[in-house]
């Protein structure tokens, strides 16, 4: 599925992209502003990355932590998951926490996104 997104074959609300990876809001986030951050090398596991495209894997997730710290000043932390149990594709999300809750929480919601918010999230949160 990450792939097709890369590919642009599925839309999504970018936040930043370069030559190894891109970043784009979850469609069903578990906080507002929850962006994940994939590899456009399609790998099922971040150790098993070139080293070239793992920095370029953390480097962008530290711009977005840094934009969604910028954007979400009264969050109490800047978190960062990965697991790729759903998708077999290197992806890291990264979410601002306002309680420790937030970080064991699951996506709720199974209607249709709200891409008219999503759209409006992703523009704040261009980078």
């Amino acid at each position: 599925m990450f792939t097709k997104i890369i590919n642009g074959e599925i839309p999504s609300h970018k936040v930043y992209e370069d030559d190894k990876t891109l970043a784009f809001l979850d469609i069903r986030p578990i906080t507002p502003g929850m962006t994940l951050v994939v590899t456009k090398s399609q790998v099922a596991n971040f150790e098993d990355l070139e080293d070239e495209d793992y920095q370029a894997l953390w480097s962008t997730v530290r711009k977005v932590a840094l934009k969604l710290r910028k954007t979400f000043p009264d969050a109490h932390k800047i978190g960062v998951q990965v697991e790729g149990f759903e998708v077999p594709h290197v992806h890291v999300k990264v979410l601002p926490l306002f309680f420790i809750e937030d970080f064991k929480k699951e996506a709720e919601d199974p209607s249709e996104p709200d891409h008219t918010s999503l759209a409006a999230m992703a523009e704040r949160l261009k980078i």
